[in-house]
């Protein structure tokens, strides 16, 4: 069950990157910050090899800069990463109306009626 936890956030994230990614271009350690601020605890080795598959599948692109002496990568969202993004937000939408939508009482999910037991 674990599994499926880690799977689910990891996605969560990554379409939280490609979001804020699409506004303005970020980089690693303010984005360890940004979702410490929703209540997800990150590790650099975690986030990082995340935006470099983005970028590997072409959602993101980077360019280094130096800041302070040090030399900060910034990604963006490509065009082809802003597509996906509003894919995934019409996705959203629909998944979200309906898991979150209450089942009525003696109803399956399928909308049948339940069998009760009448015993």
């Amino acid at each position: 069950m674990r599994d499926i936890f880690r799977e689910t956030f990891l996605g969560f994230i990554r379409v939280h990157l490609l979001h804020h990614a699409a506004q303005e271009r970020i980089y690693g350690i303010e984005m360890i910050e940004e979702l410490r601020r929703h209540g997800y605890e990150l590790s650099p080795g975690t986030l990082y090899p995340i935006l470099h598959a983005m970028e590997g599948v072409g959602y993101l692109a980077s360019e280094q800069e130096a800041q302070a002496g040090k030399l900060r990568r910034y990604y963006r969202a490509t065009p082809e990463g802003e597509v996906v993004l509003e894919q995934l937000k019409t996705c959203i939408r629909e998944l979200t109306v309906e898991v979150l939508r209450p089942v009525p009482r003696g109803r399956r999910r399928s909308g049948r009626p339940t069998k009760r037991n009448t015993r």
